[in-house]
């Protein structure tokens, strides 16, 4: 019961509604017992008396038990139903909110779709057992108990024949339960990874079909399928195993009730309504008891969902924010020190003893190789990471002593690959700034060499955006990208190749707008062509998380190292080619 005990929190400020349907569930539960009654009295009291005057009565008595059960039903159903749906509510909400708050060492590893899949079909699957499952149990115990109680009010010996099934039936359902759990957790995997497979095939379909891979994709779908498929029925062969030896029991069970019952008939120690009434009693003992099987079934499934949402919920968050975090105006000097940085704990480091200072105004080039580091600096100074060694300082503070959503607001982000939202150009350009006015937001526009573009499609800003900005080239998603970074005014403005998937022409027309929008923000431009960099205030260039050279564009070129190199290989060599082909 772990699982349910660290999920407590969601669903027990919520037990009002889960009290008030066990409420009903009494009603149900105990008229439904006096349906054995009824029929006992009928039996003895009406056919074998000739008492046939308390037929009426009888019948008005059951038809108004029907209509309260009824009523009674209705409740217990509609309260449980809240119960579960309001806490699953919350448990989505935080779920959600976790995963806004989780690091972004936590998505290096993660699956979208397994991540998708635990915040519907595991949250769907505790749900259900806390709506039904749940109470289906608390039913179980009721009908149980109150038939007994009637049974051994009847006849105790026979009563004692009838219990000695229940401890046999107790070991098979602790048995299958012990078996079906790890089953429906492996089933839960499988279903994570095959959604995950969907995800990656659908998000990677042009990189698919451009390489002529559809085979292989199927390939790989048909084995995560058939792995999905493959747990399912290992489960279902659990089931079918247990549950018919659970019935054979019950029936032999049933037989014994009979041989016996009708003995203490035959020595009138036993009412013939009595023991029909015990036939029918036993029935809502043995029926729930193999019915456990399914309590168990989805007990198990709840609980390995449970599990689930649990590893997330419980996931360690790297980025904390401290108790006495500042919340003001950020001027963007930043600073590192002797910084270095370790993604993983047994990998080479990322980053290795970095140090530069960079006042409000300066602008940063970086420079490098892939995987050189580039990007890891800045990714530092918004504490998307944290160094293991080193300091990194903004305004001469911490990056630590500011609120997380404060520093992050002075901080203007247009990414290599810009991330476009399904719905307006509008709402795309204006997502970290909500409240500006459309002035401004066709300012932006207009500043990041976008507007032309967005006034010639059908609805202009109000045209709607497919999933990931589909329907626009990159070099269109990259120019709203950058406005969306000129709308929230940062103090500190990074550029990772921003201007990669633009021709030269609108680089350039680019590259003179920026520089207005740099006019006294600290800059910081990764880019892989020189032409991005030549006006800035310090190259630093990088090699295996190293600076290995810094300087001016100019003073670089007058030193026969990395950055000339590079140099010569996109300017000096074309122009050579250029001139052969001349």
């Amino acid at each position: 019961m772990d699982t349910f005990k660290k999920l407590k929190l969601f669903y027990w400020p919520h037990k009002k509604y889960f009290l008030w349907s066990l409420f009903f569930l009494l009603f149900v539960t105990v008229i439904t017992v006096v349906y054995p009654i009824i029929l006992q009295v009928t039996i003895d009291e009406v056919v074998l008396q000739d008492r046939y005057e308390l037929i009426p009565w009888i019948c008005i008595t059951f038809l108004g038990l029907m209509v309260f059960k009824g009523l009674s039903t209705f409740s217990f159903q509609y309260l449980g139903d809240i119960f579960g749906m309001t806490t699953v509510y919350h448990i989505r909400g935080a779920l959600y909110d976790k995963l806004q708050t989780l690091a972004f060492s936590y998505y290096d590893n993660a699956k979208t779709g397994d991540i998708m899949s635990r915040l519907t079909a595991d949250v769907e699957g505790f749900r259900f057992f806390l709506s039904v499952g749940f109470a289906e149990l608390i039913r179980v115990v009721l009908l149980i108990s109150i038939s007994l109680s009637i049974m051994f009010y009847y006849s105790i010996p026979l009563a004692l024949v009838t219990m000695a099934a229940i401890p046999f039936l107790a070991i098979v359902v602790f048995k299958f339960d012990k078996r079906v759990h790890p089953a429906f957790r492996e089933i839960r995997k499988s279903f994570g990874k095959l959604n995950t497979r969907v995800q990656e095939n659908i998000s990677g379909m042009n990189t698919v079909k451009s390489l002529s891979r559809e085979e292989f994709e199927i390939g790989r779908f048909s084995s995560s399928n058939d792995n999905y498929r493959q747990n399912y029925l290992k489960t279902s062969k659990l089931w079918a195993k247990y549950f018919p030896f659970m019935e054979f029991i019950g029936n032999v069970c049933v037989v014994a009730l009979l041989a016996y019952g009708g003995f203490l008939v035959m020595e009138g120690r036993l009412g013939l309504g009595e023991l029909v009434a015990f036939f029918s009693l036993v029935w809502y003992i043995l029926g729930p008891l193999m019915n456990l099987g399914f309590i168990v079934n989805q007990f198990s499934q709840a609980k390995a969902s449970g599990e689930r949402l649990i590893e997330i919920l419980e996931a360690e968050e790297d980025i904390i924010e401290k108790e006495n975090a500042m919340e003001v105006p950020i001027q963007g000097h930043v600073t590192l020190k002797n910084v270095s940085l370790n993604y993983m704990e047994d990998d080479d480091a990322a980053l290795k003893d970095i140090s530069f200072d960079a006042p409000p105004g300066k602008i940063i080039g970086l420079i490098g190789a892939t995987g050189a580091g580039k990007t890891s600096i800045t990714q530092l100074i918004t504490r998307f990471y944290e160094p293991q060694v080193g300091d990194v300082l903004i305004d001469g503070r911490p990056a630590a002593d500011y609120k997380l959503k404060s520093l992050r607001s002075h901080i203007g982000f247009v990414l290599q690959e810009p991330f476009l939202f399904s719905t307006s150009i509008k709402a795309n350009i204006a997502y970290g700034s909500p409240d500006i006015s459309d002035d401004q937001i066709i300012g932006a526009a207009k500043r990041a060499q976008a507007h032309e573009f967005i006034m010639e499609l059908p609805n202009g800003y109000d045209t709607m955006l497919g999933e990931r900005g589909m329907g626009l080239s990159g070099g269109q998603k990259q120019r709203i990208a950058i406005a969306r970074a000129i709308c929230i005014n940062p103090s500190i403005l990074v550029l990772d190749d921003a201007t990669s998937a633009v021709d030269m022409e609108t680089e350039f027309k680019i590259q003179k707008a920026l520089r207005e929008v740099m006019i006294g923000r600290t800059t910081f431009i990764i880019a892989h062509r020189i032409s991005s960099l030549k006006h800035a205030d310090e190259i630093l260039v990088l090699e295996k998380g190293k600076v290995v050279e810094r300087g001016t564009h100019d003073f670089l070129l007058k030193h026969n190292g990395p950055y000339e190199r590079i140099y010569n290989i996109q300017y000096q060599d074309r122009e050579a080619i250029m001139n052969t082909v001349g």
